[in-house]
């Protein structure tokens, strides 16, 4: 059972990792997709707004979904799905297949990350110990590794489908053979359910601060993916080149803080770790805020990457905790506000800048980040909703899994 756990453990951070390059491959070739198809700045929004839109019905649709089906095979199939609606993208050439690719792009990607941090949440528990982390730290590899294929491709003046065919022809049949090695774990939940008492119901007034703290991570993370250029060459007077490095270096972070964050959480436990990242994120802001100069406000946003980066997966294992036998419900549940929080982020801080300043609009994402603080405690393990026996010595997250790991 053992080599199943971490084979099933490696083929769900392979999709993860492949998710990553994929989103980065789109959100990164937004100016050229926009130049091919001719959508004018007035209809980029809306097109940009679809997608997370469109996730979110996905996301909720999942919830149904996997009643009858497991999420391991929903996201054996989404994940396809993802990657073809991609190269459709750079193959269209007319307004509605772009359409047509970015609604079929968004309802899959709504799925795919509901039905991956499901599997997620379910080994944690098998595991027993603090994984969650490591699955995001795949995400942000995937990011950084789609980005720099997006810039090869616009340094060298590559035709969107000719940057996106090879990476479709190599990762596609290569989810399709690890997805032969996810694990649903399904017994484990019937085990907990059983415990837990509370007949797989999701009482959303125990999700609620969960959702909060989800959308309060993503209006964070939409900050710094949409204006972190902008804000360092317009308002600290940087170079346009110097104007991209943010985005990477909070990349990295990132991937850096999610790569050690499962140590943390395993030796504090989440709630210190989701306190200590709120206040680095909050802190983060603050630099950027005040920054007299381009030096520093990178400093700053090196700070949010550290900070931002433990809260996303430690909810969504938060919310396998809370639930245990109900867990794939409250996942796609709480997913959804990972698309509320991207489409209210990017908004709120354009309308906050353009109708006071930008400094002042960072302080807003500073002021949500600490809101975090007073929903610390819905992180903790709660050992008494897994009953006696359960809860694994010096474990800091979950309950022992029926398989006994």
């Amino acid at each position: 059972m053992t080599d199943v756990l971490r084979r099933g453990r490696a083929s769900l951070a392979f999709s993860f990792l492949v998710q990553g390059v994929a989103f980065a491959l789109l959100v990164t070739r937004i100016p050229a997709i926009q130049n091919r198809y001719g959508v004018s700045d007035a209809l980029l929004p809306a097109f940009l707004a679809a997608v997370p839109v469109l996730a979110g019905v996905g996301s909720v649709t999942t919830e149904r979904l996997v009643k009858r089906v497991p999420p391991s095979r929903l996201l054996r199939w989404s994940q396809p799905v993802v990657l073809l609606a991609l190269l459709g993208v750079g193959a269209g050439e007319r307004m509605v297949e772009l359409g047509v690719a970015l609604a079929a792009f968004g309802l899959a990607v709504g799925v795919l990350d509901a039905s991956m941090n499901m599997l997620g949440v379910s080994l944690q528990r098998s595991y027993g110990r603090s994984i969650m982390l490591s699955f995001h730290a795949a995400y942000s590899l995937g990011g950084i590794v789609g980005a720099s294929l997006a810039w090869v491709g616009a340094h060298w003046q590559l035709a969107l489908w000719v940057s996106y065919l090879p990476v479709v022809l190599v990762l596609l049949p290569a989810v399709l053979v690890g997805s032969r090695w996810y694990v649903d774990d399904r017994g484990a939940a019937s085990v907990a359910e059983d415990q837990a008492g509370e007949g797989g119901v999701v009482v959303f007034k125990w999700l609620l601060p969960l959702c909060l703290v989800m959308t309060v991570a993503y209006i964070g993370d939409s900050t710094v993916s949409n204006w972190s250029a902008k804000y360092l060459q317009d308002v600290l007077g940087s170079s346009e080149q110097m104007a991209t490095v943010p985005f990477n270096v909070y990349m990295v972070t990132t991937l850096l803080g999610r790569a050690i964050g499962d140590f943390g959480v395993r030796r504090f436990g989440a709630v210190a770790v989701v306190r200590g990242g709120a206040l680095v994120a909050a802190g983060g802001f603050a630099v950027v805020a005040a920054a007299p100069g381009a030096w520093v406000g990178m400093l700053g946003f090196t700070l949010l990457g550290l900070g931002l980066c433990v809260l996303v997966p430690q909810t969504f294992a938060a919310a396998g905790r809370l639930f245990p036998g109900a867990s794939d419900a409250a996942v796609a549940r709480l997913n959804v506000f990972n698309y509320v929080g991207f489409l209210v982020g990017s908004p709120l801080v354009g309308a906050l800048g353009d109708l006071w300043s930008y400094r002042g609009a960072m302080l807003v994402p500073m002021v949500l980040v600490l809101v975090t603080l007073v929903y610390a405690r819905s992180f903790g393990a709660q050992p008494d909703r897994y009953g006696g026996g359960h809860e694994r010595p010096r474990t800091a997250d979950v309950g022992r899994g029926s398989n006994g790991l």
